[in-house]
């Protein structure tokens, strides 16, 4: 598998990745237009949803952006974009309760979402510099240059590669485990009705295929540059 494999393996995930984010876009335009009956902002869905849990030292604020939506452990604060804050449908809903699973996950310190934050410091530094490690040491091991430092410095590339694909996994059991509380949450305290309920759902469903596919993609592209360092250090 020469480097025309890998340009197909890379527009295969770029393909199906901008199809996931174009359906989770669609999907959030169409829920956007079910009007809650109960008539809640995002903003107030957010507030009574860690009231009901008893977090009481989060902020709930409003960030620039579409699609901006996070929970900041290191501030507590749940983020939410403009339109998410202020309107009052399904989407908004769904986003709102999720960013604010996350904010329950680090109160009652969940595994996976304590594991993802051990992991950010060290995949923020090494991210940006792998592929770089992994080029440089293929050049040198094609050039034989260096006595053989190519290999390692290649290795050194697929371990950060290795770390920031561990990254993308823990992400999914916690970006699935904050929507399964927010579905169940909406749910219980009836702040949806059922076909707003269903909105929500679907629009999360969506969204949690987007960190699918990253996941996806990280793995074939570790698996792809780890077969290319060790054919050349046969």
């Amino acid at each position: 598998m020469g480097m025309m494999g890998y340009y197909v393996l890379v527009g295969a995930i770029a393909l199906v990745s901008s199809l996931v984010s174009g359906q989770l876009k669609r999907k959030f335009k169409k829920y956007s237009r079910v009007q809650l009956r109960n008539g809640m902002s995002g903003a107030e869905i957010a507030e009574k949803m860690l009231a009901d849990h008893g977090i009481r030292d989060v902020e709930v604020i409003s960030t620039a952006g579409q699609l901006t939506d996070h929970y900041n452990p290191v501030n507590k604060t749940v983020n939410l974009s403009e339109a998410v804050y202020n309107q009052r449908n399904a989407a908004a809903a769904a986003v709102a309760a999720h960013e604010c699973g996350h904010a329950v996950q680090h109160a009652q310190a969940y595994q996976w979402l304590t594991m993802r934050s051990k992991l950010v410091p060290l995949v923020s530094i090494t991210s940006g510099m792998s592929q770089w490690l992994v080029f440089g040491g293929i050049a040198l091991m094609v050039a034989n240059a260096l006595g053989g430092i190519g290999y390692w410095v290649a290795l050194a590339g697929l371990i950060m590669m290795a770390f920031a694909t561990l990254f993308s996994f823990v992400t999914l059991p916690v970006e699935y485990d904050a929507s399964n509380r927010a579905l169940a949450w909406l749910k219980s305290k009836h702040i949806v009705t059922p076909e707003e309920y269903e909105g929500s759902k679907d629009a999360l469903k969506w969204a949690a295929r987007t960190y699918l596919v990253a996941a996806i993609g990280a793995l074939a592209s570790l698996i792809y540059w780890g077969l290319q360092v060790f054919a050349r250090q046969d």
